[in-house]
């Protein structure tokens, strides 16, 4: 039987959601032996220059304007990245922290007001349960609000800018030509950083490079090409709702590789923020269950 191009790309995103999930367990164990700065920021670098490889003819067709156009979303990406990672280094709990940094999505239409846009009232109304989520998050007697999970908030709202960004850049853009310049930006904002904040060493184990190299070549390249093909297959709706399965893989995985548990309120704060993002998408949720019904 032939696969017709939305299912095509709706098992590609759903490998893709896998891989970004992945791509939390891979950096997790390399920053037990890399500073988290450096990582990021090796790591994104390379990633680009691979992505770079592959598209350097429509780099080729930026232009000056193209490229300055697509820098300006790598800094803010970077940047993102930066409060991700060191999130992802000091906080306790790796699957309440995708359900943080996943509040990013919620996020986009209200930092869309700055930009001109006018929210849909499903993001108003997704609001009060990501708030509710966070509120069952804090009331929790094992959770605790430290500097990790503030990380999260903060890469959580430089994402919502970002893809505002990015949403204006990929107009005038080739998908891979924009990803490779935003990874790279992306290096080139957290390795000056590291540089000054951070004391560089190689000596670590070789099991750590595997990580360091699964999380470009695996969690990185592979997962931003992928995504890439897979949006030019099928609908933003469908890719919208299936790309919020994120933060449930990556709990998941967490629970199994780094026997992680959540409490009641935990739970339940997780699944409000669920409940968040699929309201915040709540057009695309429909239009997915129509064609399924059908």
């Amino acid at each position: 039987m032939k696969l017709t191009n939305a299912t095509k790309s709706d098992c590609i995103l759903v490998c893709v959601t896998l891989l970004a999930a992945a791509g939390w367990i891979f950096s997790k164990e390399a920053l037990f032996g890399l500073p988290p700065l450096l990582f990021i920021g090796s790591r994104f670098l390379i990633a680009g220059l691979v992505l770079a490889a592959f598209g350097w003819k429509p780099l080729m067709a930026l232009g000056r304007r193209g490229l300055l156009r697509t820098a300006l979303v790598g800094v803010s990406f970077g940047f993102a990245m930066i409060f991700w990672i060191l999130g992802l280094n000091y906080a306790n709990h790796i699957g309440v922290g995708a359900f943080i940094t996943s509040l990013g999505v919620i996020l986009v239409p209200v930092v869309a007001l700055f930009f001109g846009d006018k929210p849909t009232k499903a993001v108003w109304m997704s609001l009060p349960f990501a708030l509710a989520g966070l509120a069952a998050l804090s009331l929790d007697s094992h959770f605790v609000i430290g500097f990790g999970e503030v990380a999260f908030l903060l890469a959580a709202a430089l994402f919502a800018v970002t893809f505002n960004l990015n949403s204006r850049a990929a107009a005038k853009t080739s998908p891979v030509a924009l990803a490779a310049v935003q990874l790279v930006v992306v290096g080139l904002v957290a390795l000056p950083v590291s540089f000054v904040l951070e004391t560089w060493t190689l000596d670590v184990a070789n099991s750590i490079w595997w990580w360091f190299f699964a999380s470009i070549f695996i969690a990185t390249s592979l997962r931003f090409f992928m995504q890439t093909w897979a949006q030019s297959l099928s609908s933003a709706s469908n890719a919208a709702v299936i790309m919020t399965l994120e933060p449930v893989w990556t709990a998941m995985l967490a629970a199994v590789w780094f026997s992680e548990t959540m409490s009641g309120m935990q739970l339940l704060g997780c699944m409000l923020i669920f409940s968040a993002l699929l309201v915040s998408r709540w057009r695309s949720v429909r239009q997915v269950l129509r064609a399924l019904c059908k």
